[in-house]
């Protein structure tokens, strides 16, 4: 493709994903304020419905603070196994459209529709229809950004949420982008926002304003990337089905854990989750990790590598077993245990089966 040509590329957004999913097969949710996760002391929101968000109540928000905000809230369990198969009907309505897809979590991903399977000419008319076929197919609804690149595809999808879409034109791209706050950038965080806004900057229109030296004199290797983005320009291209480096699953527990049995307990749930990934997708990694966060927040790793694969869940538990053995004594409670296998053989699938990732 000449690269002096206009891309287009769509992001999709799935609304309130998991809390939409609870709500379509409960419909004595429907209405209410709703949060995915769990209600305990510890607990944390892994979404919220738009009812509760009004609220205030926001994904990765402790829920003794939902609770605070929304006395109303209803807490429900996460189904990890719907929402990947909710994932999995919306990915083909994509893969319609074209193969260029690149998932960015199981409710969210860019497309490329420049040259799509359609041979439609307009990228707003391929997001209405696939917004219109995931509604009919799956009772959900999403929104969509499409642009030249996929910063400006990020930034539109959530100008019309829920269940709407917007446009940023090559034309309207700079514009666009000056008059927006820092902190609505993608990949810009809290932290180095409040950075910026010390330094003077603001807006788009401040962040375009300096020096490509100085933004990277202030911001190391990211600087060049915020020069571009404050221009509008974005050439990161959508890479489809990207590669995982590792899998992982971690539990934060109503009480610290003390007893060497306790731990062993906390932790067979994350090492049952990554081992079903392992058989769902046939994908085998050598590497062990076990992350232990303590009851004041300090965290440490501990990983075991070996020649090849981990063969079985039997062999990653008494890997695990070994490494939380050499922890002890425990100098102070664990609030915290997760567990992670990297090294993964992602270019050869074990036992003949065919790597896919699910949207």
């Amino acid at each position: 493709m000449n690269p002096d040509t206009p891309r287009k590329i769509i992001h999709l957004d799935m609304d309130a994903f998991y809390a939409s999913v609870e709500q379509r097969d409960h419909p004595e949710l429907r209405g209410k304020p709703v949060a995915v996760g769990g209600a305990r002391e510890r607990g944390v929101v892994a979404a919220a419905s738009y009812e509760a968000r009004q609220f205030g109540v926001r994904s990765a928000m402790p829920s003794v603070t939902a609770l605070r905000k929304c006395p109303a809230l209803l807490f429900v369990p996460p189904r990890f196994a719907v929402y990947k198969e909710v994932s999995r009907q919306i990915r083909a309505i994509f893969a319609e459209y074209t193969p260029l897809i690149e998932p960015v979590s199981l409710d969210e991903a860019y497309l490329d529709v420049t040259h799509n399977l359609k041979q439609l000419a307009s990228a707003t008319q391929i997001a209405r229809e696939i917004r219109a076929k995931i509604l009919a197919e799956t009772q959900l609804t999403a929104s969509a950004g499409i642009s030249y690149n996929k910063f400006l595809a990020k930034l539109a999808s959530d100008y019309r949420k829920p269940n709407g879409q917007f446009v940023v034109r090559p034309e309207q791209g700079p514009a666009f982008v000056e008059g927006l706050a820092v902190g609505q950038f993608h990949g810009v965080g809290p932290v180095t926002a409040a950075k910026m806004n010390q330094l003077g900057i603001f807006t788009g229109a401040d962040l375009r304003a300096q020096t490509v030296e100085f933004l990277q004199q202030q911001f190391g290797k990211a600087g060049r990337y915020y020069h571009a983005i404050a221009r509008a320009e974005d050439h990161r291209p959508v890479v489809a089905d990207r590669l995982r480096k590792s899998v992982g699953s971690e539990n934060t527990f109503a009480h610290d854990l003390n007893a060497f049995a306790d731990l062993l307990d906390g932790l067979r749930p994350s090492i049952e989750e990554v081992w079903e990934y392992c058989q769902r997708s046939g994908i085998l990694g050598r590497t062990v990790t076990v992350k232990v966060k303590f009851a004041d927040f300090q965290q440490i790793t501990r990983s075991r590598s070996s020649v090849g694969p981990i063969p079985n869940q039997g062999v990653l538990e008494r890997i695990c077993r070994e490494l939380v053995e050499g922890l002890f004594p425990l100098p102070k409670g664990v609030r915290l245990l997760g567990v992670t296998l990297s090294n993964l053989n992602t270019g050869q699938p074990a036992a003949g089966r065919q790597l896919t990732l699910s949207f």
